[in-house]
């Protein structure tokens, strides 16, 4: 049951976040920001609000900035539209996922070239004995 209103609360968060960054905000440091996932605590006191930044390095630094700046404002936001006696804090966490999709990208293309050079190996290879590895008995028949 608590697991479920944590779940509701940290879904209803994400849309009203995604919805006020999409007006956006007063702060021209803010780049193009996504919300990825909201994370309630059990006491339903605090949210982790994990984003990611489309751009550079220096836009992700200069948007994580603009949101830890925002906070107490877009905490009020969340407030009005969620009835609920008490409005949980906010802490905005740089989601890894890009990186993350991107290193995966990598190694799946090396695993793939690693396969095709395998394969090519493979392709002109002869057994290293026999053809017929199995022993048999004299007169039976492979």
């Amino acid at each position: 049951m608590a697991g479920e209103r944590q779940a509701r609360l940290a879904d209803r968060i994400r849309v009203i976040l995604a919805e006020r960054l999409d007006k956006g905000l007063r702060d021209p440091r803010l780049g193009f920001v996504t919300i990825t996932d909201v994370r309630v605590s059990g006491d339903l006191q605090h949210a982790s609000v994990f984003y990611t930044v489309y751009g550079s390095d220096e836009e992700r630094v200069a948007s994580g900035a603009a949101l830890a700046s925002a906070t107490g404002m877009l905490r009020s936001e969340v407030g009005k539209q969620l009835n609920t006696r008490l409005v949980p804090t906010l802490e905005f966490i740089a989601d890894a996922l890009p990186e993350n999709a991107d290193n995966i990208t990598a190694l799946l293309r090396q695993a793939q070239e690693r396969d095709a050079e395998v394969a090519k190996l493979a392709s002109g290879a002869t057994h290293a004995g026999d053809a017929d590895p199995y022993m048999r008995s004299e007169g039976e028949d492979a």
